[in-house]
């Protein structure tokens, strides 16, 4: 049976064990369905995140995973009702042993879904509500309900004696499915297992997720000159995003002259100045899929220590990547980070994100988690198919300027391959005086 026939919810060997062609460039296409070239497909793409759920569900001594986490709704179910519902606890999805997800959603996107979403089983969307963190108070009587919904359907599929994963809940959810006699335990990390390797369709939204954050990257060169402010700046990199696809611009810090160091992680009104050093993240998702993306800039010109802590932050970032390939450790690539008293911070925690490397996907932070506060103890193993974001920070010593890089690499069979294209192996100075 072909994809044009078969069943879109029945999942096959090859939906979750992909042949990456790693020897052809990795596609950053158009955002259209076209009929004359091969893009992402969606329905292959969603077999692969519910065949990866369903194995690592399998392999868990868990019998069923109830997520609120709106990145494990999506991934299980490829579903999305908009950016407004990330932070509200408004959806939930269960997913027993060799069945199939069963979403409730927020009123009538349930409905919708049945007309739209032919992957999913008319009779699987269900509209629900269980408090909306504590706004309709428990009392009410929603939880009790849903959870004893929730418990019916788990023993219906055999597995109520075995405990069911949970990522994320409201305490008195979680209290009322106690009651109604399930044992609840952490599922977060089943779903991290299942989404720790992207398959190509996953690779190709986070590859064009970077082209869109390269294009930002031109603009913010060109917009870089006295007199523009770091918001100003904020504001027409979330026009240029939205304009280009972006289903979610999560934030873009913009941080310039003395507010470099230490790192504020966030943007200001401050006006740029010339010899201004000034750093960005640009953080957004297409299609779910998201970047975590940094370039520092100079504007107009800048100081042997501006360029001296460009050089030093590269240096750091290149020297780990050459270490990223299959079957290195965490701990490996962490080594030839700085330590954190060796530029100015009093211990790791303290440092915690300036020389880290964090997994890339639905979410901002998947695995691998790369970190001296974590890696050097607790080495993981890297491996073909994972994707993330590797940054490094360097203060100058001048006391307030400070360079910061990052780079999105795919890890490939032999080693890395980088998907954030902004040319960055010098410092660019914008609008050179």
């Amino acid at each position: 049976m072909d994809d044009i026939t078969r069943d879109p919810r029945k999942i096959l060997p090859e939906d979750i064990n992909p042949r990456h062609n790693w020897g052809r460039a990795l596609p950053a296409l158009g955002i259209m369905g076209v009929d004359f070239e091969e893009r992402v497909d969606y329905r292959r793409l969603h077999r692969y995140r519910l065949g990866r759920a369903q194995a690592a569900l399998e392999k868990s001594n868990l019998g069923a995973l109830l997520v609120f986490d709106v990145n494990n709704i999506r991934y299980l179910t490829s579903t999305k009702i908009g950016e407004w519902e990330r932070d509200k606890l408004a959806r939930w999805t269960l997913l027993t042993r060799g069945g199939e997800p069963i979403l409730w959603d927020f009123g009538s996107a349930a409905v919708h879904h049945k007309l739209y979403a032919p992957w999913l089983r008319p009779e699987n969307c269900k509209a629900g509500l269980v408090g909306l963190r504590g706004t309709v108070a428990p009392q009410f009587g929603l939880m009790k309900r849903h959870a004893e919904e929730l418990a019916s359907l788990i023993k219906a599929a055999g597995v109520g004696n075995m405990p069911v994963g949970v990522d994320i809940i409201e305490p008195p959810m979680m209290f009322e499915l106690e009651k109604a006699g399930l044992k609840i335990q952490d599922g977060q990390q089943v779903m991290l297992e299942a989404r720790e390797i992207k398959s190509m369709d996953e690779i190709a939204l986070l590859n064009r997720a970077a082209a869109m954050v390269d294009g930002a990257y031109d603009l913010v060169n060109e917009m870089l000159r006295p007199g523009v402010r770091e918001n100003d700046v904020v504001a027409e990199v979330n026009k240029f995003l939205y304009t280009h696809g972006s289903d979610d611009v999560e934030a873009v810090n913009a941080v310039s002259g003395e507010r470099c160091n230490p790192h504020p992680h966030n943007f200001t009104d401050r006006m740029i100045r010339p010899g201004d050093q000034a750093f960005f993240d640009i953080l957004q998702a297409f299609m779910g899929y998201r970047t975590c993306y940094y370039r520092t800039f100079n504007v107009g010109r800048a100081t042997p220590v501006q360029h001296d802590a460009y050089r030093r932050a590269r240096e750091w970032l290149d020297n780990a990547i050459e270490r990223i390939r299959p079957g290195a450790s965490t701990a490996h690539i962490c080594e030839v980070f700085p330590k954190a008293d060796e530029f100015g911070f009093p211990d790791e925690m303290a440092a915690f994100g300036l020389q880290f490397a964090h997994g890339l996907g639905l979410a901002l932070h998947e695995r691998p988690i790369i970190s001296r506060v974590v890696s050097m103890d607790h080495p993981t193993e890297i491996k073909e198919g994972m994707v993330f974001a590797i940054e490094t920070y360097c203060p100058a010593t001048d006391g307030y300027s400070a360079a910061r890089i990052e780079e999105e690499v795919v890890v490939t069979d032999k080693g890395c391959r980088v998907i954030s294209l902004f040319p960055a192996e010098e410092l660019p100075i914008a609008n050179r005086y």
